[in-house]
């Protein structure tokens, strides 16, 4: 890469990460590189992400996210649709999406900037909620779409469609709607299965369901997912996008959920396969390797 322009983005209200934002943005300005830097904007209501003035554009043409997995979705959905490769620096503990450690995150800059970082696609959900036939939602997202309700008490009935024809209502706690990507997140707390990330699948978990013959599915990428609430609930029923986003819906709304026209673009770890970081993340025992093999 040379004649290059590239972006940080670093964690909110954390001064760790806003030194080293810092520093590295000297870093690559002292090698003639222009910098564009902000602070990730806190999680939030909707139409609050909606109104956020983000500098970054599409004449940046890489992202350095220095933070958590929680900074590097708030950053995909800033991205996404400018197509814009991300490197994910993980500030704290490993993280699936942020799986460089900061004690690589020189070593891995230069490899990016010489152009020999790997690059991989993770499938995007869109979602839109409908209100008297009219879209008044629409939000990209990486992991998962969630409908849950505020109060434990009830559970909640959820008609579903695929490609408008119906599959079952859910009575459950709520449902995930999850990528691949997501699968390894509230999905799987709620007992779904872990996909790899680079799959081209949805996956359907319900949350606590009152039925037991109810669930998870895995569902290919090319339909589309119609719910609805079989029942007025008495109580606040919300979509939650990524885990930080929130929407309150109402009884007539339809939740259309299908795969984005965007796919985020991830740079791979040069020192990590995938498999290891899960490895590692689940606390999963192994085997003993030396040079020839199985010990």
């Amino acid at each position: 890469m040379t004649n290059i322009s590239i972006g940080i983005v670093y964690k909110h209200n954390y001064e760790p990460a806003r030194l080293e934002a810092n520093k590295l943005q000297e870093w690559l300005k002292s090698r003639g590189i222009i910098v564009y830097s902000e602070e990730m904007s806190p999680k939030g209501r909707l139409n609050e992400i909606l109104q956020d003035s983000s500098m970054l554009h599409d004449n940046i043409k890489a992202l350095i996210v220095l933070g958590g997995d929680g900074t590097m979705l708030g950053a995909a959905r800033k991205v996404a649709r400018y197509g814009i490769p991300i490197l994910g620096v993980n500030l704290g503990g490993l993280g699936f999406l942020t799986g460089i450690p900061l004690n690589r995150l020189y070593p891995s800059v230069e490899l990016l900037i010489d152009d020999k970082l790997m690059l991989e696609e993770r499938l995007m959900l869109e979602t839109k909620v409908i209100r008297d036939s009219e879209i008044i939602c629409q939000f990209p997202t990486l992991n998962d779409v969630v409908i849950n309700k505020g109060a434990l008490a009830r559970i909640i009935d959820l008609e579903v469609f695929i490609k408008n024809e119906f599959l079952t209502t859910f009575r459950a706690d709520g449902l995930i709607i999850s990528t691949p990507t997501g699968s390894t997140g509230y999905n799987l707390a709620a007992g779904g299965p872990i996909l790899y990330p680079t799959l081209s699948n949805i996956i359907l978990t319900p949350i606590c369901p009152f039925t037991l013959t109810n669930r998870p599915l895995i569902l290919p990428d090319s339909i589309s997912i119609s719910i609805m609430m079989g029942q007025e609930s008495e109580e606040k029923v919300s979509l939650t996008f990524d885990g930080q986003v929130g929407f309150d819906l109402s009884h007539e709304d339809r939740i259309l959920i299908y795969k984005s026209e965007s796919r985020i673009k991830l740079f791979k770890s040069p020192d990590q396969t995938y498999f290891e970081i899960l490895r590692t993340k689940m606390m999963w025992g192994g085997a003993t390797f030396n040079k020839n093999g199985i010990a």
